[in-house]
């Protein structure tokens, strides 16, 4: 967590004073999908506000616009923001005053904390950290079995489980007979849905032409946030004929 505190009488201009009996607490913003999940944050004096950068679109920022905000930066040393999932900036308000700040690349991000001047509570935090929007675990991938070890040019099925949807990517390598192997093909498969699920596996194709020898294939899905699952590996034998 990156911390900034702001100091200095400078920064009382455009100060915007609220009631004296207006109570708030430190708070917590989430950036995602282009927009804070608080467009007007409150708070006291002496509290703090921490963004949070949940996803799927993280290349934000929050930079302060003209006074008092001006100065304030989530990335100072880059006009390119671009956080990981889960990132956070925190910043504490010394001062009074309406602080506007904006993303450096979507003007549409953007949003204000206003201050007020009752002195407030720095350790009460009572928003919850917010929650990631982007899956960060590859699919559960399990039971994986071919049909046959040795088929034709027909190839023969490949059967397995999935817990969500997600691509099926193959490749092919070919064993030498004294030994290595080298890269032979591929295939991609689209659309595996959730369950039990079957594509043809060695089947000769444009992208794997499918001769007679020994083989080796690695098998790996792929889910729509690109988390790929470890290989699986079968070895297996494509006889002469179509069989």
């Amino acid at each position: 967590m990156r911390r900034a505190a702001i100091l200095g009488g400078a920064l009382i201009a455009a100060v915007l004073l609220l009631p004296a009996a207006a109570a708030a607490d430190s708070r917590r913003v989430a950036i995602s999908n282009y927009s804070w999940s608080n467009e007007v944050v409150e708070i006291d004096l002496g509290e703090h506000v921490t963004w949070h950068w949940i996803g799927p679109d993280t290349m934000h920022s929050v930079t302060g616009q003209d006074p008092p905000a001006e100065g304030l930066d989530s990335d100072p040393q880059t006009n390119q923001p671009k956080h990981l999932i889960g990132d956070d900036f925190r910043l504490d308000f010394d001062q009074p005053g309406t602080y506007e700040f904006q993303c450096k690349l979507h003007s549409t991000v953007s949003g204000s904390v206003v201050v007020s001047q009752k002195p407030g509570k720095p350790s009460s935090e009572p928003d919850p950290i917010p929650q990631s929007l982007v899956d960060l675990q590859p699919p559960n991938l399990r039971d994986a079995r071919l049909k046959h070890d040795k088929f034709g040019r027909r190839g023969t099925a490949l059967r397995y489980s999935i817990d969500e949807p997600a691509r099926i990517e193959i490749e092919y390598f070919e064993l030498k007979r004294k030994g290595g192997r080298s890269f032979a093909g591929y295939a991609r498969h689209k659309g595996a849905g959730i369950g039990f699920n079957g594509v043809r596996f060695g089947v000769a194709r444009n992208h794997f032409p499918a001769r007679p020898g020994r083989y080796l294939a690695r098998v790996s899905a792929t889910d729509r946030f690109a988390n790929r699952t470890r290989d699986t590996k079968f070895s297996f034998k494509i006889f002469r004929g179509e069989g």
